[in-house]
């Protein structure tokens, strides 16, 4: 992918190396990406992760805890400046889309952090994985999620993963903007369990029909491998290939976030037509 150089956004808070006073420093690396998806994916795993808990306060406890920032590395500045240029692309990419149909579109803020943070939504931790909160439209990314991806999820890797990753979770402030979100929220109150959860993977797989939109409206940023890129990370995080990896076996009406393949499909779709009138997931998975 073709950044370096280019514009970066001024909308970032950049809190990585920042631990706050009084809190250990918990939840990151392998056992945040273990955690988190044991928490998302295994509804009876509350005994195991809170002996995970235990174990990391137990031998993190003597981290670091103050407020004093530590300083980041060359490839962590690096990784952020890449975030920062995908984030202004993405502005100008639903800023042309919002004029072009007659509405003005809101950048949202991204939130770079390491281990924990507070947002609008709550306290989270890297366990969380990337997620954007509603409450304050921003985005939250702990970058060292990519690494997880490869290592541990068989994601292939690379610049355009971190796009993938950051255009998805844009996508959310463009469906928050446009009033989805909060028919969503509204849609799933009195539903069954299995039901909520088909509003939620109709949801999520918008926001990939959505990063494949913003793809394609960026063609010329864009790489030979670039797409197997993205479309090797939309593979990787498919719940049913995340349960299968963590306990073995898969239970569809747990998804919540669509099929490796569903997800996959709706990205490409985006990518391919960038029409965003092709992009009603609900009324497809009915």
């Amino acid at each position: 992918m073709k950044w370096i150089g280019n514009r970066q956004s001024d909308n970032v808070e950049d809190q990585r190396g920042i631990h706050p006073v009084g809190k250990a420093a918990i939840g990151g690396g392998g056992i945040a990406i273990v955690f988190f998806l044991l928490k998302m994916f295994l509804p009876n795993s509350a005994p195991l992760l809170d002996t995970i808990q235990n174990q990391v306060q137990h031998t993190q406890t003597n981290t670091a805890t103050a407020g004093d920032p530590t300083q980041l590395t060359a490839e962590q500045i690096k990784t952020g400046e890449l975030a920062k240029t995908i984030l202004a692309y993405t502005e100008d990419t639903w800023g042309a889309i919002f004029k072009e149909n007659g509405m003005t579109y809101e950048n949202p803020k991204m939130v770079l952090f390491s281990d924990n943070v507070e947002t609008a939504c709550g306290s989270a931790t890297s366990a969380s994985g990337p997620f954007y909160c509603p409450g304050d439209h921003k985005v939250y990314i702990d970058l060292e999620f990519m690494k997880e991806l490869k290592s541990r999820f068989g994601a292939e890797g690379g610049d355009f993963t971190t796009a993938y990753v950051i255009a998805h979770e844009v996508g959310h402030h463009v469906q928050n903007l446009l009033g989805i979100s909060e028919k969503v929220t509204q849609a799933q109150q009195g539903k069954s369990e299995a039901e909520a959860n088909r509003l939620s993977v109709a949801l999520e797989l918008q926001a990939d029909f959505y990063a494949g939109i913003w793809a394609n409206k960026n063609k010329q940023i864009i790489e030979e491998g670039d797409i197997e890129q993205a479309l090797s990370a939309a593979s990787a995080v498919g719940d049913d290939a995340i349960q299968s990896k963590m306990q073995g076996h898969v239970e569809p009406d747990t998804f919540t976030h669509g099929t490796s393949a569903q997800r996959i499909y709706w990205f490409k779709k985006g990518y391919t037509t960038g029409d965003m009138r092709q992009g009603d997931t609900f009324k497809e998975l009915n």
